[in-house]
């Protein structure tokens, strides 16, 4: 259990900031701030710090300017709520705009200016190069914003690595002023420490093992290290209520020295990529691949045999002739389905029981205080591990520690090794999307609220077929998955192109789309859908459900995720995921599959 630094109060009698007047600018920094012993004694706790190097200073401006800052930016400055696969927050825009704003627009922010102009100095510039021991740094690329945090917004695991970018910041203003953050209200910062890969990369390890509550006038900053500076912000859990309780804050980076600037060096550019954007590709190597599945015999038909298999397991109007032929209709049409219903009732009648029992056991069914559960909640569970990186994905995933295991663990090991990694549901699967699966990955996930999530990743070079058997225990019968407000859905996105931050994957800001599959019993009559993909790139979003089997056929580039599962929500997301290397069906394979 990481231990929580309590979140200091600022005292009611603290002084005001002595003013330092440099080149006509009065910076209010908090006393003694610039000193020297004071900057030797945080350069001394940044070189000790863990589990990376990172500086915290408890107040950097006087209270009297910071209130005023915080008092322009609730009167004056608009907000608009941003939610990607790694985020969910309230923003403005860039405060370097605040260059190009009107004299009169410009008289509305007085006391923000000029905190703007403190941090930017070349005064406080060398105060963080002393401390950090980080080269020289930009005061002409000013890179700021103001973010609020209010109930269900989190930022999740990334490393900070783009462009010119060398240290990064954040100076908190939680509100109300008259009330101390709470630790167990979230938003606490989270440092993760680093493990090192057999081929010598660095990945951040699946738990933090640092966490810093905000507080007010509170300043945090490290230097960014490709592969090192892995952090995260809690998920914000309490109410805004009457006194607008939110993690208000501003934070940004410190560039290198732009073009014109002293220390400029045009060969000092970084080569690495941000932690997300490693994720716009991934290759076979990171799956396991089973090439001794024999090839579907060329007539593409279900053998009798193949029907016994499956009936062990699925609804039997999916093994029906003319329900295969019509899902078969369907998928080459749209190329995805949405099948409800899909096991057959006895085993998902068990699955379902024996799943909200393990919730029950972890602690984690229905919640009554929804805080921010400990990261070692699940553990508890024979036959689930942990499963990382964090900067990629987090959730526990099944081991084969579950076979023979009563209840659901010894279901989900069923489905997952004899269901899904089977001949039989390989050639259900060539039939209904008339593709030929060859190798495939399988894996059965728990995603725990307030914890668990993956961020988006594309493979781009070849088409997936993925196939998802959605297992969350009554979810037909909860009001939060379907609005959002439990987050948890899976998300295709059209890829990504031209954006400023390769962290940013947007969600539909509206909220995502659905596929508007009808909840009821099995059909063999195709569903009507004429959505289109949305302005935003959305292509197909599918929110937690029971029972509930969602084929996909994704193209090179087409990003995936699920997101984040709130700390609001009653149970955790339980589902069962695979993909399939696929090849095309030959002229006369297809043509015969269609004479049937």
């Amino acid at each position: 259990m990481v231990a929580r630094p309590l979140s200091p109060s600022v005292p009611a009698d603290a002084p005001d900031a002595k003013r330092r007047k440099t080149n006509g600018a009065e910076y209010e920094f908090y006393p003694g701030l610039l000193d020297e012993t004071n900057v030797a004694s945080l350069n001394a706790q940044y070189a000790q710090s863990g589990p990376y190097k990172h500086a915290v200073v408890p107040l950097l401006f006087s209270n009297e300017l910071l209130k005023k800052v915080k008092d322009e930016i609730l009167e004056n400055v608009r907000f608009t709520e941003k939610e990607t696969d790694i985020y969910k927050v309230h923003q403005t825009g860039d405060l370097a705009s605040l260059s190009y704003l009107t004299p009169e627009q410009l008289a509305l922010f007085p006391s923000l200016l000029k905190l703007r102009e403190a941090l930017y100095s070349s005064e406080f510039r060398q105060f963080m190069r002393d401390v950090t021991g980080c080269g020289p740094l930009s005061g002409k690329k000013q890179d700021m914003s103001v973010n609020s945090y209010r109930k269900g917004c989190h930022l999740l695991n990334h490393d900070d690595v783009i462009g010119t970018r060398r240290v990064s910041y954040i100076l908190y203003m939680p509100l109300p002023l008259e009330q101390p953050w709470k630790p167990e209200w979230g938003g606490a910062l989270e440092l993760y420490p680093v493990k090192s890969l057999p081929d010598g990369s660095l990945e951040p390890e699946c738990k933090p093992s640092k966490i810093i509550p905000p507080s007010w006038n509170q300043f945090i900053f490290f230097e960014i290290q490709p592969g090192r500076s892995f952090h995260s912000v809690e998920e914000v859990v309490v109410n805004e209520g009457v006194n607008q309780r939110q993690r208000l804050s501003i934070s940004g980076w410190f560039h290198r020295p732009q073009e014109g600037e002293d220390g400029y060096d045009p060969d000092d550019v970084p080569k690495e990529k941000s932690s997300l954007q490693q994720l716009s590709t991934s290759s076979k190597s990171q799956f396991q691949y089973d090439l001794g599945i024999p090839t579907p015999t060329e007539e593409l038909i279900l053998s009798d045999d193949d029907r016994t298999y499956l009936s062990q397991f699925l609804n039997p109007i999916y093994l029906e002739s003319r329900t295969i032929d019509a899902l078969s209709a369907r998928f080459a049409e749209k190329s995805n389905l949405e099948l409800h219903t899909f096991l057959n009732k006895t085993l998902a009648a068990e699955l379902e029981v024996g799943l909200k029992e393990l919730d029950v056991k972890s602690n984690i069914a229905h919640r009554s205080d929804k805080q921010i559960p400990s990261h070692d909640y699940g553990s508890d569970a024979p036959g689930w591990e942990l499963a990382g990186p964090p900067h990629r994905f987090r959730y526990y995933q099944g081991t084969d520690g579950l076979a023979g295991q009563p209840g659901a663990s010894g279901i989900i090991h069923r489905l997952r090794t004899e269901l899904f990694s089977s001949p039989a549901f390989r050639s259900w699967l060539s039939i209904v999307a008339r593709l030929i699966p060859i190798g495939y990955a399988v894996t059965a996930r728990r995603f725990r609220p307030g914890l668990d999530y993956t961020l988006a990743s594309a493979v781009e070079d070849e088409n997936r077929l993925d196939v998802c058997l959605g297992l969350t225990p009554g979810a037909a019968d909860e009001g939060g998955w379907d609005n959002e407000n439990w987050g948890g859905w899976e998300c295709y996105m059209a890829p990504h192109e031209g954006e400023d931050d390769p962290e940013v994957y947007k969600t539909a800001n509206a909220g995502p789309k659905s596929s508007n599959a009808a909840k009821e019993e099995a059909t063999a009559e195709p569903e009507s859908d004429d959505s289109d993909e949305d302005a935003d790139g959305t292509l197909l979003t599918v929110y937690p459900n029971f029972n509930h089997l969602v084929i996909a056929l994704r193209d090179p580039g087409v990003l995936k995720f699920v997101k984040y599962v709130s700390a609001s929500a009653p149970v955790s997301r339980w589902d069962i995921s695979a993909e399939w290397e696929v090849t095309m069906l030959e002229d006369g394979e297809e043509n015969e599959a269609d004479d049937e």
